[in-house]
């Protein structure tokens, strides 16, 4: 299991990153489309409820699709919203996901059917 973004800067000591928790909490869902959000909240070094809140800011924006299927979420990446800041938007999500989460075409094509 990857380490949580604590135990990491335990290990390191980084004091900021370049990506904020949205974009960590997109990577996760990118890198495991069924994860949980209690190890969405391990791994970014948030909190469940902070978690939550930023996967419903996602859906309500339309980058990610939620859909339950049994007791858990499924969910679904838009790649081609824009990145939101001024500067990045003449790119999309998918662009960032394959640089950061090294998304492949394959699942790039999964992340954005619909």
């Amino acid at each position: 299991m990857a380490r949580s973004y604590e135990e990491s800067k335990a290990a390191t000591g980084p004091t900021w990153t370049f990506l904020t928790n949205h974009g960590h909490v997109l990577i996760c869902i990118a890198s495991d489309p069924g994860i949980r959000g209690r190890d969405i909240a391990a791994r970014v070094g948030i909190t469940e409820r902070a978690t939550q809140a930023i996967i419903a800011d996602l859906v309500g924006e339309g980058y990610v699709k939620r859909t339950r299927i049994g007791r858990r979420n499924h969910y679904e990446i838009n790649a081609d919203r824009p990145l939101r800041h001024p500067v990045e938007q003449p790119h999309s999500i998918g662009e960032l996901l394959q640089l950061v989460a090294r998304l492949g075409p394959a699942r790039r094509r999964r992340a954005t059917a619909s």
